[in-house]
């Protein structure tokens, strides 16, 4: 008999870029319903493991929202300094045998009406803390991403056996896949995984984590703050690709020389730094907000979805082009200030001969 999950719930994770930056202080200030979330392990850590700065965190009505026979519970959104914003569906998940997740899953992955409500609440939001935010902007990319706590099953099922009876299940569930995989691919769904203790479990796949723990709630902060990373890297590699091809175009307008070229510096050589500059504070802010140094159980969680979601391809990428970026500016910058003084040396040269020409003439 397939297990039914006597506690546990679903949650449909949904990233969006909001702006350029966000004063979470003053948001605080204009939303009285707004908490700061943080991450409370029960064992006891070093002041530096937390957020910094910590995001904010409102909890909404659910709307009357569901997904075939579950309901939305509350909606949980996230403000991030650096920008972005997270919208959390909880979905209760009491009495839901095993094997309906994979369908669950199915459904949730991309689904067009709970993106487009939370784009909805988000631009409410936005009109009321628009002051807070700078160069407000709701962006059209989003990131979902699908987290299922399971607190207890009906009957008990102790975890590793929950592996080698249910692994194709699991694998289903986490790729979104209704039909049956391969051993391959389920052995590929099931391969990040982690355990502490004999009742407690951990599985990450790109697409969707399943959490097997009394107390999953911090399991599910660093995979929402995962998958918001996800996002900005994505947002910011956008961003540097439109930089260098104005880059490229500013250093075409210099190379085919004329007066344009003892004019760049003035307008375009400011935008670029200004790009360089944007994108450079923005990867360090998205790369260091969250601090996991001596909790091994988040670190080691945080490294399986970081690999899950290629963070670190994405962040070497990023590095890339922003090396590119200033090398670009570097090169427009010592041909300006070549050609600026090679401009002057002409205007010695004629001024010498005007002077020559007049002393002559003068005689």
């Amino acid at each position: 008999m397939p297990p039914v999950i006597a506690s546990g719930t679903a949650f449909a994770i949904h990233a969006f870029e909001l702006g350029h930056s966000i004063d979470l202080d003053r948001c605080e200030r204009i939303v009285a319903e707004s908490a700061r979330q943080t991450i409370r392990p029960s064992r006891r850590l070093p002041e530096h493991f937390a957020y910094r700065p910590a995001p904010l965190r409102l909890v909404q009505e659910g709307g009357g929202l569901a997904v075939g026979r579950l309901r939305c519970a509350a909606v949980h959104v996230v403000l991030y300094d650096f920008g972005a914003a997270s919208v959390a569906y909880e979905l209760p998940l009491a009495g839901c045998p095993l094997e309906e997740l994979a369908d669950l899953s199915d459904r949730l992955c991309g689904g067009a009406g709970l993106v487009a409500d939370a784009r909805g609440r988000l631009e409410a939001l936005l009109a009321v803390i628009g002051p807070a935010v700078t160069r407000p902007r709701l962006a059209e990319p989003v990131e979902d991403y699908l987290v299922f706590e399971v607190a207890r099953f009906d009957p008990p099922v102790e975890p590793a056996r929950l592996l080698s009876d249910a692994g194709p299940t699991l694998a289903r569930l986490l790729r979104g896949e209704t039909g049956s995989l391969a051993p391959e691919e389920v052995e590929d769904a099931l391969g990040a995984r982690l355990r502490v203790g004999p009742g407690d479990l951990a599985v990450v796949d790109w697409n969707a984590a399943f959490v097997c723990h009394p107390a999953a709630d911090e399991a599910r902060v660093v995979l929402d703050f995962a998958n918001v990373q996800l996002l900005e890297l994505r947002w910011l590699d956008a961003e540097l690709d439109a930089a260098l091809e104005q880059a490229y175009d500013a250093l075409a307008r210099v190379a085919r020389g004329g007066l344009a070229e003892l004019a760049f510096p003035a307008a375009d050589l400011r935008h670029v730094g200004e790009l360089q500059a944007d994108a450079a504070v923005l990867f360090e802010r998205v790369t260091n907000a969250l601090k996991l140094v001596g909790d091994q159980y988040l670190s080691r969680l945080y490294r399986l979805v970081s690999g899950r979601l290629h963070l670190a391809d994405w962040d070497a990428g990023i590095f890339r082009k922003l090396q590119t970026l200033d090398g670009i500016y570097q090169k427009l910058a010592d041909r300006s200030a070549a050609r600026r003084l090679e401009a002057i040396e002409w205007i010695v040269v004629l001024l010498i001969a005007f002077e020559i020409v007049l002393t002559l003439v003068g005689r």
